[in-house]
């Protein structure tokens, strides 16, 4: 599932559209503080922006000029300004799509998954990196005609890791990107799940697939 990032202030709309995106089967995660804004949606990670341009101490176009310095994720301003000079602005600025408020769901969804489609950011059922395959639809990794079966968060773990071959992703954005902060999660609880997952990697013969960069965090 493709994970949306929605950067919202009001409360109800923020809740509305993490029911729609999760009963449409996306990962959702939710900015509600809005100081330091462009390093949460770095820590996040998301394949899809959904991005109000009336926040609090600054404005969407603010944030996606100076995300655009350094990304391409989609974003999709949703917004209640409704001019032709507010979304001139807003594509000018880096913006992918532009939907005033109040909006229709369906459209809306439809307008995601064809962002997501043309970004190349839908996610693959399969993912190949270094050697290894992993299937997210059937929660398995393949080596060399060798498969073992994974668990959600292992799998979580690799897809996140696979996207970006070589770069080193620290524990903190891990567990962000596995558990979004919505509960306390001990740090240990991403040893155990590396641990548990190095292990099956090494029974299909990749016993050094996930390297420890020490104080720095993991990479493949």
């Amino acid at each position: 599932m493709a994970k949306i990032l929605i950067v919202e202030d009001e409360k109800s709309i923020s809740d509305e559209l993490v029911i729609l995106l999760q009963n449409a089967g996306y990962e959702t995660a939710v900015i509600d503080d809005f100081v330091y804004t462009e390093t949460q949606i770095e820590r996040t990670m998301p394949d899809l922006i959904l991005l109000d341009i009336g926040l609090p101490g600054q404005d969407g176009y603010r944030i996606c000029m100076e995300l655009r310095k350094t990304s391409q994720i989609p974003v999709i301003f949703v917004t209640s300004r409704n001019t032709s000079m507010d979304e001139l602005r807003a594509l000018s600025l880096g913006g992918d799509d532009f939907i005033s408020k109040p909006y229709d769901l369906p459209i809306l969804l439809a307008r995601i998954q064809a962002l997501l489609r043309r970004s190349g950011q839908t996610e693959k059922d399969t993912l190949t990196a270094n050697g290894l395959t992993l299937s997210l639809s059937k929660g398995e990794i393949e080596h060399d005609g060798q498969r073992a079966d994974i668990a959600k968060n292992e799998a979580k773990i690799l897809f996140c890791l696979m996207k970006t071959p070589g770069k080193i992703i620290s524990r903190p954005d891990l567990i962000e990107y596995l558990w979004n902060n919505q509960v306390y999660i001990d740090d240990n609880t991403l040893s155990v799940n590396v641990t548990r997952l190095r292990g099956k990697l090494n029974n299909i013969g990749l016993p050094d697939y996930i390297k420890t960069k020490r104080g720095l965090g993991y990479k493949i």
